[in-house]
């Protein structure tokens, strides 16, 4: 299943993505840097810069890991809404798969689907027209380089 995040609001498109991977399915989802977090954009910022702050003093490999890359940083928020700590959700996280823009090449090399044939859920739902930021902004302002 092939999911286009472009213009959605980022919460809706992990909540399906999550469940649609719990129910076994493999989910793909292209356009991640155009998908958006709705609310006032400085708010949004101010708040994701508040995060770099968290450090583990002891020894910085031990975390926290701060996703600065679109694609990544999509795919740790669809991780947010899986039971990570039961096998289920680990095995759920492995179907779940996240490319910035649409490269037909590695779908179908990776999965074997041709993404210019194959259905594309579009999610109408999910569309939102009020304040919004866009995950690209977000991880340009982490410090992302992409």
């Amino acid at each position: 299943m092939i999911v286009d995040a472009e213009g959605k609001v980022l919460g809706r498109v992990c909540t399906f993505a999550a469940k649609e991977a719990l129910l076994g399915e493999d989910v793909i989802i292209i356009n991640a840097e155009k998908a958006v977090v709705s609310g006032n954009k400085e708010m949004i910022l101010r708040k994701e810069l508040r995060k770099l702050e968290i450090k583990n003093l002891g020894n910085p490999r031990h975390g926290p890991f701060h996703q600065k890359r679109p694609d990544k940083y999509v795919r740790r928020s669809v991780r947010g809404m899986l039971p990570w700590h039961r096998y289920r959700g680990r095995e759920a996280y492995r179907r779940v798969m996240v490319y910035m823009g649409v490269p037909e090449d590695e779908i179908k090399k990776k999965h074997g689907i041709d993404v210019k044939t194959a259905q594309i859920e579009r999610l109408e739902g999910a569309r939102k027209k009020m304040k919004c930021v866009t995950v690209e902004e977000i991880c340009r302002t982490l410090g992302g380089k992409f």
